[in-house]
């Protein structure tokens, strides 16, 4: 057989084999109809088992702490704050760094993304906080978070947050002006900005409202000590302004506790700030305090988390006070900030030294006045007029408004950007000490 014949029979019997193959398939069967839904037996009709709930995120809540931890009211409130939301939610994870300065924000920030897995960064004080803007962008999967002195910088990932501090503070000073006796109060400060200003503001608006229900005559002097963490500054500013200005309530825009050491030493009333230093840290007692104001970071923080969960994007700036708050994984309702002493909430964290001391008048004023901000109902800053003292901070593009300009009139409630970034002024009265 030649090589012609043979590829020519091999074809033949290919073709064969493929005919045969093509008579013997059979056709797929049709799919049948579906039956119109109306009628189906109602019996044969099962519901579709329900999908497993997705597995809650889980988070890695960072915070860098511009200072120590012990010791301190401003990050001892943070820590408490982280501690508390790893307490509220399983899924949850709190780590932080101490002493972090600008330098340290972002080396420390990606240490703790990459190695520890956060995925909410926060920078607890503006200056430090503010570098971590630098890599938002490099992982838009994590939610930075700087605390507000004055920027209002924000991206979607890059959160700005500050409580309304200024409201407890305003309850603080209707107590501290009833408590004068010598009709002089000190507050020991850190440094001119608007953070400082508009806390001290608030807190002078209770004393003048005091003073006015009260007819006294009420100065408050300010000293500042040049940064946040002094304790020999602070303390001598303290003994000073006992000393020289016989201030005989104090209170601090500071951090340390040397200004409380002060006031028990020389036996005067003391005003605490961020946290309820008799009931957290045991700091002196209600003999030396008459009341605190507490801060509760975790509010804020716990918004983001919350967004988080639900897979939604965190509001870029965040500025709660009285009427917003939480429950805490002990099933306690707690606002943004409040007045506190010794584990007591309200009207009753006055101390039980001072109530005596303090015309019931006052009394049911701060009561009422709690109540009704946390109902939304009522602001220092919305009620009170704002008129300048010539001094202050002057910012870029924004210089202290002359002495006896009225800002904002009563009754007008300013802006969130204007009180978080503006307010750059003392209010008329105010004794600012060189």
């Amino acid at each position: 057989m030649n090589k012609k014949i043979g590829l020519l029979l091999l074809a033949l019997a290919l073709t064969s084999l493929l005919i045969a193959a093509c008579a013997t398939a059979q056709p797929a069967a049709p799919a049948p109809a579906e039956q119109p839904a109306a009628e189906q037996p109602a019996e044969e009709a099962t519901a579709a088992p329900e999908a497993e709930a997705p597995a809650a995120e889980d988070i890695t809540l960072a915070i860098e702490h511009f200072s120590v931890i012990e010791g301190t009211t401003w990050s001892g409130a943070h820590d408490r704050a982280g501690k508390r939301l790893a307490e509220k939610y399983p899924n949850v994870n709190y780590i932080f760094r101490e002493q972090v300065g600008p330098d340290l924000s972002v080396p420390y920030a990606e240490e703790m993304i990459t190695g520890e897995g956060a995925n909410i960064v926060v920078g607890n004080a503006e200056f430090m906080g503010l570098p971590l803007l630098d890599i938002a962008d490099k992982y838009p999967d994590v939610n930075f978070i700087s605390i507000i002195a004055s920027d209002l910088t924000t991206r979607p990932n890059f959160l700005r947050v500050f409580p309304r501090q200024y409201q407890a503070l305003y309850l603080e000073g209707l107590i501290a002006g009833a408590l004068t006796q010598t009709g002089n109060i000190g507050i020991v400060s850190a440094f001119p900005n608007v953070q400082v200003i508009r806390r001290t503001a608030g807190f002078y608006q209770g004393v003048e409202d005091a003073a006015e229900l009260l007819g006294k005559d009420i100065n408050v002097y300010v000293k500042y000590a040049g940064d946040w963490y002094l304790p020999q500054e602070e303390r001598d500013i303290a003994a000073t302004l006992v000393d020289q200005y016989q201030v005989d309530v104090i209170t601090q825009q500071t951090d340390s506790g040397s200004p409380l050491d002060v006031a028990t030493e020389k036996g005067i009333w003391f005003v605490g700030k961020d946290m309820d230093i008799v009931g957290e840290y045991g700091w002196s007692n209600t003999d030396t305090v008459a009341v605190s104001f507490d801060t509760r970071w975790e509010v804020l923080y716990d918004k983001v988390i919350q967004a988080m969960m639900a897979g939604e994007a965190p509001t870029e700036v965040l500025y709660l006070g009285l009427e917003s708050g939480m429950t805490l994984a002990d099933g306690t309702e707690e606002a943004t900030v409040d007045i506190m002493n010794d584990g007591k909430v309200g009207v009753e964290a006055i101390s039980p030294k001072a109530l005596p001391l303090i015309p019931q008048e006052i009394v049911d004023l701060v009561a009422q006045r709690r109540e009704q901000m946390m109902k939304g109902e009522w602001d220092p800053f919305t009620e009170h007029e704002f008129v300048s003292n010539g001094t202050g901070l002057e910012l870029e593009g924004l210089p202290i408004p002359a002495a006896g300009t009225v800002v904002k009139p009563a009754g007008e409630q300013p802006t969130d950007a204007f009180l978080l970034s503006q307010f750059n002024f003392d209010l008329q009265g105010m004794n600012i000490l060189e």
